[in-house]
């Protein structure tokens, strides 16, 4: 990346609009806001490309809009927009929290829900067969969505391991608590435990990295 030019690190070309080129920036700092390195690279190319613009109007090749005409007025714009609540957490909770798109968010839900509709409506004899293998199936789509966000295997292994001893503990302890509330709605205590084991899945699936 360090061979390239500005408007190469911006992904524009040399007589692109100013709006074009403001674009660009915005969406390349939404795009890397986790990654404070590439948002300095990405804020010197505008800077570069600023400085070249005003160097061709004072030479009279081009017009410069008047809201980017004094280098002092793109210096107070310019951090305004890379200042944001993600940039200023920690950097460990930046690469650890995601902000989910709704496709980010639904399959996983949709996931989880069939597999909780199994664990409550699906009746057999060997029940515990039932939940493990439910269990395991949710345990598998835990991995499959966080492993698809940054293709970090071992990570999402990780998390997902973290998020079923967090779930299986949580919901054991509900259902032992709960357990005379249970009975009469034909929920086990084992049941529940599973069913929020899901719920932990979800949230971790949806809002981890």
């Amino acid at each position: 990346m360090s061979d390239q030019n500005p408007y190469e690190k911006l992904g524009v070309t040399e007589d692109a609009s100013f709006d074009e080129i403001q674009d660009a920036k915005s969406r390349l700092m939404q795009q890397h806001r986790g990654d404070q390195k590439l948002l300095e690279s990405v804020e010197a190319a505008y800077d570069a490309i600023i400085m070249d613009r005003l160097r061709m109007r004072q030479e009279g090749k081009i017009k410069v809009p008047e809201r980017i005409r004094f280098a002092e007025k793109l210096s107070q714009a310019t951090p305004s927009f890379s200042q944001s609540p993600v940039n200023n957490s920690p950097p460990w909770l930046q690469r650890l929290v995601d902000t989910p798109a709704p496709g980010d968010l639904l399959w996983p839900a949709v996931s989880f829900l069939l597999l909780g509709g199994v664990t409550i409506f699906y009746r057999t004899q060997d029940m515990s067969s039932m939940l493990s293998l439910v269990l395991a199936l949710g345990v598998g789509c835990s991995i499959y969505f966080l492993n698809r966000k940054e293709s970090q295997f071992g990570r999402a292994v990780l998390l997902t391991l973290v998020g079923l001893l967090v779930g299986v503990g949580l919901g054991s302890l509900l259902g032992g608590f709960l357990a005379p509330q249970l009975s009469p709605v034909g929920i086990s205590p084992d049941q529940l435990a599973t069913l929020v084991t899901f719920f932990v899945l979800w949230l971790i699936s949806s809002f981890l990295r």
